[in-house]
């Protein structure tokens, strides 16, 4: 272990060189959501194209972060670290200046690839950086809350950036990131080598990918208004044929990508689960708030980005002071009662999405706080509880939870709102209009454009009111599940607890 080596000056400066690159991955996670509506006029983009480039991104990294997490093992966390900069800084340069959908999301597939070498280098990094257990705490704590800021602060960056310039600035800005980062890293970011005799598994990677690309787009096919029920049905089969493969493979495997005996560890997995969940709640609110902002409000992107920054002040804050005191409380409590936190944010927002706005910035920041202190805790526990040999498939296993859980949220929570909506759109009986409009809020209203003004204007009217509609379920199912959640961790804790006592 290096950390030995390091003053406490330079230990501060590795974790601002990790977590200025962590914060360019996280933000290009939600950049787009206050970008898309003016992204998906100027491309052209149909609805499922709209969700393949919001999605692709979140769903080739969770796949592929369980492989490269182990190759950061094998090969030097920092090698990797400084391959995956320059991937993402090539792949920000081609998604600047897409010229159509399928190669912005080719270009996302690219940035996915680099971030997915990153990510799991991280929080190795921070694992072996810091051996005082109070200064790992509140490091991982730093970690956590820039991954909950990066992810709270893309919206507002995404609609200042396109209050000045074209939707292609929101990756373009990512370029003198990556040069400053790849300067520093590789100047003050200590060596340390990998072990060499341990084995990439290229194929399990792989199946996972395939597994989760197969069972997201059996979603995706089967919430469309002409979706193939056979094809969706063939895909979950091969999704789910592909997992149990992988799982065997893995059981197997001299050298896995899971050490699926980390799972027996109550905190480890509670940390796991925490993760996911926080994730699938934060980005399915931001999507749906940032569409509805735009799309119904009016609001322009960057308003709707300032709207929701309010959670990601909280969640920094909250981050950061259990960050400070994690080394002495219970995490796994810490981790349910700050879900709890959150769902009652949620729930309050609700019940007042269409009242005070002060009552929903508070309600924002409730939720801020409860998902920034839920995701440190977890961070903690899955990071803490594993041998430092192994930090790269623990953070490679967190990193997947969360990513898998941005990913689900957006197929899931997407699909649900594109179900409610095209369930709830209910049209004039004397207005023609084309069968797109039933897909999406925005083909609506690009189709009212070109439809004579009493006739377009309500066809935006019906869309609204059924985007809305879409708008408060998504939100009460995100409530429910926080909440659900919450006291499922806290059943299952007491329930350990118990056991050990006797």
């Amino acid at each position: 272990m290096f950390s030995s080596n390091l003053s406490k000056f330079q230990r501060w400066i590795v974790l601002a060189i990790v977590s200025s690159a962590l914060f360019m991955i996280v933000i290009d996670m939600t950049v787009l959501y206050s970008v898309l509506p003016r992204l998906t006029h100027d491309l052209a983009a149909s609805a499922s194209e709209k969700l393949w480039i919001v999605n692709i991104y979140p769903l080739v990294m969770s796949g592929l972060l369980l492989g490269l997490g182990t190759l950061g093992d094998r090969l030097g966390h920092k090698k990797l670290f400084v391959m995956g900069l320059t991937i993402f800084g090539l792949a920000s340069l081609i998604a600047a200046y897409a010229p159509t959908p399928l190669v912005l999301i080719a270009a996302r597939t690219l940035l996915a690839i680099g971030a997915a070498m990153m990510m799991p280098a991280t929080l190795s990094i921070i694992r072996t950086t810091f051996s005082d257990e109070r200064e790992r705490s509140l490091a991982v704590g730093i970690w956590a809350s820039v991954s909950s800021v990066g992810a709270g602060m893309g919206p507002l960056v995404g609609g200042f950036l396109l209050e000045h310039f074209w939707w292609g600035s929101v990756f373009l800005i990512n370029i003198p990131i990556v040069i400053l980062a790849l300067i520093l890293a590789i100047l003050l970011i200590p060596n340390l080598k990998g072990n060499k005799n341990k084995k990439w598994d290229f194929i399990g990677s792989v199946q996972i990918m395939i597994g989760l690309v197969a069972l997201v787009y059996a979603v995706k096919e089967i919430s469309r208004r002409e979706g193939s029920i056979s094809i969706a049905v063939l895909s979950a089969v091969i999704g789910v044929v592909a997992m149990i493969i992988f799982m065997r493979h893995q059981r197997k495997s001299q050298n896995p990508l899971i050490d699926f005996a980390l799972f027996r560890d109550s905190h480890f997995t509670t940390g796991v689960a925490t993760a996911l969940l926080s994730c699938f709640a934060l980005i399915g609110m931001e999507l749906i708030v940032t569409q509805r902002l735009q799309l119904v409000l009016g609001y322009t992107p960057l308003e709707a980005g300032l709207y929701v920054v309010f959670t990601s002040i909280a969640s920094f804050i909250s981050g950061i002071l259990i960050g400070l005191v994690l080394h002495r409380v219970d995490k796994v409590k810490v981790q349910w009662v700050c879900l709890l936190v959150s769902g009652i944010g949620m729930g309050t927002l609700l019940l007042f999405h269409d009242g005070n706005i002060l009552l929903q910035f508070a309600a924002l920041m409730i939720l801020g706080a409860g998902l920034g202190g839920a995701m440190t805790a977890a961070s903690n526990s899955i990071m803490l509880n594993v041998p430092v040999e192994k930090a790269g498939m623990a953070a490679s296993i967190e990193e997947v939870s969360f990513e898998l859980g941005s990913a689900l949220s957006i197929t899931l929570l997407g699909s649900l709102s594109s179900f409610i909506y095209t369930a709830s759109l209910v049209l004039p009986d004397e207005l023609t209009v084309p069968p797109i409009v039933r897909d999406s809020l925005d083909e609506a209203l690009l189709a009212a454009e070109n439809m004579p003004t009493a006739a377009g204007s309500a066809l935006v009217e019906a869309a609204q009111s059924a985007f809305d509609k879409s708008f408060i379920v998504v939100l009460a199912t995100a409530t429910i599940l926080l909440l659900a959640s919450a006291f499922i961790i806290r059943a299952v804790s007491k329930r350990k607890s118990s056991i050990l006592e006797h």
